[in-house]
């Protein structure tokens, strides 16, 4: 006799025709930060007077000779064709001599990948080297994308949290109590998007050799690397601690440094099996990098830092302002940042609080009624990874930013 199956056992997971979007796409977050300076922008093009402190985003132009380069490369029947999918063997190698320059570092060209900005770089490191169930210690707050790329990868992103009594630095202690035996790369980001914190040579050099001693791997972010103050200093942790060299891989790229969020050009450093693999990766994913835009790059990294000086004083002046301006709201405490162009400050204090009739629970909601209410658009804390903080950015004019956080300051003083 045939059995009968029932009803109740049936499967009622989608089948494969029936998943319009795969899984591990359907997973990914939006990113927070465009979404905020996407909705922003939508506002302000709808007539409200919306000021945007989302976007890690300079205010200047490219500098007059880049974008020089640039039209004249348009010109040249050269740039019309595929290029090497690795980037430009110009660029590469000025690439490799400006981080000799940069940061101490010496390496050869073949280390070096050039990639559709900086996010494709760190998308590309994840997937090179990350497989399936391998866990990834990510320091929080963390720029919103590195958990994204670590899942889009297969990898397991683990937080380790920080806050305002480690200036937002982990420590080796809090590093080791996440190790597991399958912990295999570190995410390092110094100075840090988004809380602007910048790591001391003592502590680069003491992750660096745990990292050695255990076989972890370090991806270090260095996108921010010119941006820094009050004397702090920037430390690549293969300069510091060479013997993880074999086992790191750098990020960066022109847009902080140069302007250049818009022409997408970014790079990977790191030992040469591992670039070959991203290589490899990169030609089946996207091919070359527009060439127009690496010979931009290329302009931008082989010539002066004049600009570049000029854009980091404006930034001072403006970490300073802001600090200033948020300490000043009850409820608000604002650490100074020492580098990069962000603020993290606590909103905490306001949480649960009436203001114009609604009691914020989560700065999330904060967030959403100071883009109501002032006009303001700011990121909260949740899109890293730390709730009850917002991140500003204050690569913004100074008359917009001084205009921003005072209506912040006339909105939130109604706190009761």
């Amino acid at each position: 006799m045939a059995s009968v199956t029932s009803s109740s056992s049936v499967s009622l997971q989608p089948s494969a025709t029936d998943r319009r979007i795969s899984a591990r796409v359907g997973g990914i977050a939006e990113s927070a930060t465009l979404a905020v300076d996407a909705k922003a922008k939508a506002l302000k093009a709808a007539g409200r007077p919306v000021i945007g402190f989302g976007a890690g985003e300079p205010d200047f132009p490219t500098p007059q000779p880049v974008v020089d380069a640039a039209i004249a490369a348009c010109s040249d029947p050269k740039n019309h064709r595929y290029s090497p999918a690795a980037g430009l063997p110009e660029l590469r190698d000025a690439i490799a001599a400006k981080t000799a320059r940069d940061s101490g570092w010496q390496v050869e060209a073949r280390q070096v990948l050039v990639t559709n900005g900086g996010k494709q770089a760190v998308f590309e490191a994840f997937a090179t080297l990350i497989d399936p169930g391998d866990e990834v210690l990510l320091p929080a707050p963390y720029w919103t994308t590195y958990p994204e790329a670590v899942r889009m990868a297969g990898g397991d992103p683990v937080q380790i949290d920080t806050d305002e009594s480690t200036d937002f630095l982990p420590t080796v202690e809090a590093l080791e109590a996440a190790r597991t035996p399958n912990t295999k790369a570190l995410l390092w980001c110094s100075p840090s998007n988004p809380t602007g914190a910048v790591a001391p040579r003592e502590l680069v050099e003491a992750v660096g050799r745990w990292a050695a001693e255990h076989g972890v791997w370090v991806i270090a972010d260095e996108i921010y690397e010119h941006l820094v103050y009050d004397g702090a200093e920037h430390v690549s942790m293969p300069v510091a601690v060479p013997e993880i060299a074999d086992r790191c891989v750098v990020l960066n790229g022109v847009a902080k440094t140069f302007a250049m969020t818009g022409w997408r050009v970014g790079w990977m450093i790191g030992p040469a099996d591992v670039v070959a693999a991203g290589v490899n990766m990169q030609s089946h994913l996207t091919s070359n990098v527009c060439n127009v835009a690496q010979r931009a790059a290329l302009a931008a990294v082989t010539g002066p830092l004049d600009a570049v000086a000029t854009m980091r004083e404006a930034f001072d002046r403006r970490r300073r302002l802001i600090v200033e301006l948020l300490s000043g709201i009850d409820g608000v405490t604002c650490p100074t940042p020492r580098g990069a162009f962000y603020a993290y400050p606590s909103v905490a204090g306001l949480l649960g609080k009436e203001i114009r009739g609604e009691r914020p629970q989560t700065s999330v909601d904060l967030a959403a009624l100071v883009l109501e209410h002032a006009e303001v658009a700011v990121v909260p804390g949740e899109a890293f990874g730390t709730p009850g903080y917002f991140r500003l950015s204050y690569a913004l004019g100074d008359d917009d930013l001084r205009t921003g956080v005072t209506r912040m300051t006339d909105l939130l003083a109604e706190a009761r």
